[in-house]
């Protein structure tokens, strides 16, 4: 019997593994849909009036690859727990969000509407609460992962509405 479970704890860290590259491809994707609106983002963001306090545009990249990276992590550990309590409403919350996420990128940049964009995050920062708020019970790490996005988003949706206030709502094209 041994060899069956040591069978059976290496299906299961073959199947952990595979739903952490998961996790990593579905964060990754969103991050792609939402980058493809953003080809021209350096350029209107130069364009557009900004407050003072308003980051360079080159450190949004890096920002948004550390948070995509914590993510990714965050939601494959609260996956692990899947046995241990129900985890599937908040998981499916974490997908429908990455949709809610890239959309931004297309309203504020693709369309250039920044008031359309505020209501997006607006809603992209309440789901984020939900999340940092459930992963945090289900995980405590993942929770803590999951803490800078929801700050990085509080602070997006401040310039986000500063910038809609300063441009009228819609952007330079």
């Amino acid at each position: 019997m041994p060899n069956h479970r040591k069978l059976s704890r290496r299906k299961k860290g073959f199947k952990s593994l595979a739903v952490l590259l998961l996790s990593f491809l579905l964060t990754f994707a969103a991050g792609a849909v939402g980058a493809l609106a953003s080809i021209s983002a350096q350029k209107t963001y130069s364009m557009i009036q900004q407050p003072s306090w308003a980051p360079p545009a080159w450190i949004f990249g890096p920002v948004w690859t550390s948070l995509y990276v914590l993510m990714a992590l965050a939601a494959w550990l609260v996956w692990r727990q899947r046995e241990r309590m129900r985890i599937d409403i908040a998981l499916i919350v974490y997908v429908v969000h990455l949709i809610i996420q890239a959309l931004w990128s297309w309203l504020f940049f693709g369309i250039g509407r920044a008031d359309l964009a505020m209501l997006d995050i607006l809603i992209l920062g309440t789901m984020v609460a939900w999340l940092t708020f459930v992963f945090w019970r289900v995980d405590r790490l993942a929770g803590i992962f999951f803490t800078p996005y929801l700050l990085w988003v509080t602070f997006a949706a401040i310039l986000n509405a500063t910038l809609c206030y300063l441009n009228g709502g819609k952007l330079p094209m």
